[in-house]
């Protein structure tokens, strides 16, 4: 979800998104509410976080990375836990929730990284 509202938002960036125990797709719940807004990512398939998704990133935000020794994020120096809740088996109007947040979250991002690098 961060990724797709990521690249809606902020296209004069790029964005990945990754995890350290991907599933094999997407979360049915979480294509539904994405359609929601207008977002397909029924093609889309989760991907393994590795060092150099890590390495090349200039920040990298988790959602809960709490398995200590599997995730490489805290390698780097930019790093921010977002600390939401995995979608997965939840009810539907949890997951609109979840992602409403991430949404926000991500708005609010865009909007610092805009900040900061405005003369």
């Amino acid at each position: 979800m961060a990724e797709a509202f990521a690249k809606r938002y902020g296209e004069e960036f790029e964005f990945y998104s990754a995890g350290i125990m991907p599933a094999s797709s997407v979360h049915p719940e979480v294509v539904q509410v994405m359609m929601e807004k207008g977002i397909d990512l029924s093609d889309k398939k989760p991907q393994m976080l590795d060092l150099k998704l890590v390495e090349a990133a200039d920040i990298v935000i988790t959602m809960g990375c709490s398995v200590r020794g599997l995730c490489p994020a805290p390698l780097i120096k930019n790093i921010v836990d977002w600390k939401l809740e995995d979608p997965k088996g939840k009810p539907i109007e949890k997951v609109r929730e979840i992602r409403d947040e991430v949404e926000k979250r991500v708005l609010n991002l865009l909007n610092q990284i805009k900040r900061e690098r405005s003369p």
